[in-house]
């Protein structure tokens, strides 16, 4: 059973710092892609960043001041969240396009986190 859990949100101050965690666990080949999506109230979930092999990507409203790296070694990826606006005010999702082996097959599979408040007070 792959599950992804998410800590780490809270209520913060504008101009605040907050980092959230989001570990992999469960019988995982390999991480293809992890990432951050964000729903704020009334409004559709969007991106926030992803990270793979080959770097990071990062929606335009939080270039510069959110980061998001990756521990390999325990399925893990972190959103380091600085400049913290009232707009960033959302629930965040962890993201991970994962490969499994099931029915002795190799395949890709999405899988996402329960979600985690962050709330910015200005």
């Amino acid at each position: 059973q792959v599950q992804l859990v998410e800590s780490g949100g809270g209520l913060v101050q504008a101009g605040g710092s907050l980092r959230l965690s989001c570990a992999a666990s469960g019988s995982i080949v390999s991480v293809n892609v992890m990432g951050w999506y964000r729903q704020a109230p009334g409004k559709q979930r969007e991106l926030v960043g992803t990270i793979t092999s080959g770097g990071t990507n990062y929606a335009d409203s939080v270039k510069g001041r959110f980061t998001i790296s990756r521990d390999n070694a325990k399925n893990t990826v972190y959103l380091q969240m600085n400049s913290l606006k009232p707009e960033d005010t959302a629930v965040y999702y962890c993201y991970a396009n994962l490969r499994l082996l099931r029915t002795m097959m190799l395949g890709d599979y999405d899988y996402w986190g329960q979600g985690t408040q962050v709330t910015v007070s200005s």
